[in-house]
């Protein structure tokens, strides 16, 4: 007898989907960040704010090859990433293509969303005509950067450090990994 399996997949995100996106984000920043950024700014990020941003890009994308896409299992949003044309002063906006941002809820890690939503990036920027895929990870995301190793990503050499509040107060140390398509 087969074991029953669960309905999951991934998809390009629809503007319907912005209050479902919103959640994950949400819930993934305020898990993720919580050793971070302020618990103030944990804390005004509101599902209906983040659900009207997303609801907006989703409608009007800046660029035809900027994609969002969505993990489901059924229909509920497990988790959402961005693709988009590379916007590193070092990048080639022809060839390097990026995945700007990737969310898995926390409540859902380790259930397999995170390496079929990774999957998808990686096909979505092939058939965008990108040649190599980048991203960019905080230093101290061990587990993050271990889950995307083990995939076949590595560092190329370039590394940034962001100022979250602009001014110097809050920072966070990022490396770029890359893989071939």
């Amino acid at each position: 007898m087969d074991s029953p399996t669960a309905d999951v997949s991934v998809r390009v995100a629809w503007s319907d989907d912005a209050p479902g996106i919103a959640g994950v984000q949400v819930r993934a920043w305020r898990s993720s960040y919580a050793d971070l950024l302020p618990a103030e700014v944990l804390a005004a990020l509101t599902y209906d704010e983040v659900a009207r941003v997303w609801h907006e890009s989703l409608a009007r994308p800046e660029d035809a090859r900027n994609r969002v896409l969505v993990a489901l299992e059924r229909n509920r949003i497990t988790g959402f990433a961005t693709t988009t044309p590379s916007q590193d002063p070092d990048g080639d906006r022809v060839a390097d293509g990026d995945i700007a941002e990737f969310s898995i809820d926390p409540d859902e890690l380790g259930k397999g969303h995170g390496s079929r939503l990774l999957q998808a990036c990686a096909d979505t920027l092939r058939a965008d005509r990108f040649t190599r895929a980048t991203i960019w990870v905080n230093s101290d995301a061990d587990a993050w950067r271990t889950f995307l190793e083990s995939a076949g990503w590595a560092p190329d050499g370039a590394h940034r450090e962001l100022d979250l509040r602009g001014d110097g107060t809050v920072t966070v140390k990022q490396v770029r990994l890359h893989t071939a398509l």
